[in-house]
């Protein structure tokens, strides 16, 4: 008996329940048994999996031995050392901040009566959609020394502002545009909330205030983690910002030894730290998450959450949120409008713009298209299998997350060189690179959509006849493609806006909206970076959108 393409999880079920319970138990007791030969096809291709994403630790460790004592002179270095404790500043203070701020924003547009909330969560979420190199370079020409600012305030006598390059200004970018992290993770927590727990608390006599900080805001600390967890990697392995700002920090200074030095042996070493320092952020955080307290969301059936009227506080909060998205959205939605209606604009050197569309939208497609289908045999061997050492193959693809752009492209640089030449500075390579980057983001996601569905209706379709290849193309992939889809936007989004592994990984004449805008900037040409970046800000909003189409909280 064959099950049709178009099974469902009810009718699966239905089968489960119809077949008799000795035959079902002997079913749930072979399980593993059935799925043998699948799992050891699993294990090879995930293997391969991970053999790609330890490429790029395996060159750095080459790299930094072939340095040999020379290597640890470097490290020890004052300026070595400054380069690490500019970073680790940098992320420190941007966490904070993104912190800060994403809390009382996540807040507002969730669990008050803010005026027009669902509008404000939107605008303020859409700085997640604006590559930080972009915001940096509009910030500089808003607010640099001779910036649009300065020239407003020209005839008060100002003559020049205050630097924005270094320390500030890479702070103040990353912030602005990192917090949505905070606040998308503390806004699902905040969703979920028991009110109870807020309203037994008011009972005793607490004010709000009080309420907030001894009962919300200690079942919202996983959630907060997490999202200043996100914050602190993209702040770490960011490159736009920090080389736009000048600030001395580990992309830079690697890209610099890299580009300008030509010092392979020091950019290994720095991008080892940074891989170093990067694991110790998700040690850490892992650390948190399996201490001996446990917050609990609530108990019994769930409530619904009633509105907090924010009465005097209204216009504060209103002015909070238009500060937010006045400085994330519309200073660099002005910054490039005001560009594109320069007259310098006819002095523009002519380029294709369809062009760029097309090899951004496309490579950011294929790439999306390539972890879905990478990120299927680790994660089904993740959720299927019980085995401790194909737990730990899964998670070990996870190791991606921590390389930054800039390390993932060296390494395949090295290794298509020496290894398979025929691939060096072609387009597939540069597919390889935002696969390898951006393949955690894959995993994750199908994974959270795989643990969904109940292993009795795969038990069922085997129970029929059909082989574990047959039951993984006509029911496992069609009941979790929701979630899957879901990855694969996400890593769209992310390789759209990748500047570092595009830079150095790209077939010689290929561009795209992100190496378009970095050219411009290093040529001074400003005014040719208004058109990539509306576009390159429009593409990326549509993708985002999509991504919260089923929010019911903003829908409805």
């Amino acid at each position: 008996m064959q099950i049709p393409y178009t099974t469902t999880a009810a009718n699966a079920n239905k089968a489960v329940k119809a077949l008799s319970l000795p035959g079902l138990r002997s079913i749930r007791g072979r399980r593993w048994r059935l799925y043998g030969a699948h799992i050891n096809w699993l294990q090879i291709l995930t293997m391969l999996i991970v053999g790609v994403v330890l490429l790029p630790i395996a060159y750095l460790v080459i790299r930094a031995v072939g340095a040999g004592e020379e290597g640890i002179t470097y490290l020890l270095k004052e300026r070595t050392l400054r380069i690490v404790w500019n970073s680790l500043t940098l992320v420190l203070s941007v966490t904070l901040s993104a912190a800060i701020i994403g809390v009382p924003f996540a807040w507002l547009t969730s669990r008050t009566n803010l005026p027009f909330r669902r509008v404000w969560l939107i605008l303020g979420l859409l700085p997640m959609v604006i590559p930080s190199y972009l915001g940096a370079v509009t910030f500089i020409a808003a607010f640099g020394p001779k910036g649009m600012l300065q020239g407003l305030l020209e005839p008060l006598g100002v003559q020049r502002l205050p630097e924005i390059y270094g320390f500030f200004g890479a702070w103040v970018v990353l912030t602005l545009f990192t917090y949505p992290y905070v606040a998308l993770t503390v806004r699902a927590a905040l969703l979920q909330n028991d009110p109870a727990l807020e309203e037994a608390a008011r009972s005793m006599g607490l004010s709000r205030w009080k309420v907030f900080w001894r009962v919300t805001l200690p079942q919202l600390r996983p959630a907060l983690a997490a999202g200043m967890l996100l914050t602190a990697l993209y702040t770490l392995s960011d490159f736009g910002a920090v080389a736009m700002m000048r600030y001395n920090a580990f992309t830079r200074a690697i890209y610099l030894q890299y580009n300008s030095s030509f010092n392979r042996e020091r950019a290994a070493l720095l991008a080892l730290v940074l891989v170093a320092v990067t694991i110790a952020l998700l040690f850490l955080q892992r650390k948190l998450q399996n201490g001996k307290h446990n917050y609990r969301i609530g108990t019994g059936a769930k409530r619904q959450l009633k509105r907090v009227s924010l009465g005097k506080w209204k216009w504060p909060a209103l002015g909070f949120c238009s500060v937010l998205v006045g400085l994330g959205v519309l200073v660099p939605m002005l910054v490039l409008f005001t560009w594109l209606t320069s007259r310098n604009l006819l002095d523009a050197v002519p380029v294709n713009m369809a062009e760029l569309a097309a090899n951004t939208v496309g490579v950011s497609a294929l790439a999306a298209l390539v972890v879905a289908i990478m990120a299927i045999p680790p994660s089904m061997l993740a959720v299927r299998s019980k085995s401790r050492f194909n737990h730990l193959l899964a998670r070990l693809t996870h190791l991606s997350y921590v390389l930054p752009g800039i390390v993932v492209a060296l390494a395949l640089v090295f290794f298509a060189a020496n290894a398979v030449p025929a691939i060096y500075q072609t387009l597939p390579l540069l597919i390889l690179g935002y696969a390898t980057r951006y393949l955690a983001y894959g995993v994750s996601a199908t994974e959270s959509a795989l643990t969904q569905i109940n292993p009795r209706i795969e038990e069922a379709a085997r129970s029929m006849g059909l082989t574990p290849t047959q039951v993984a193309r006509r029911i496992t992939m069609p009941l979790a493609r929701n979630g899957i889809l879901a990855g694969a936007v996400l890593v769209c989004l992310h390789v759209m806006k990748e500047l570092p592994t595009t830079l150095v990984l790209a077939p010689i004449g290929f561009k795209t909206f992100a190496t378009r805008i970095w050219a411009m900037y290093e040529e001074a040409m400003l005014v040719n970076i208004a058109i990539p970046g509306l576009l390159l800000m429009g593409v990326a909003a549509l993708l985002m959108t999509l991504m919260l189409w089923r929010d019911r909280e903003i829908a409805t």
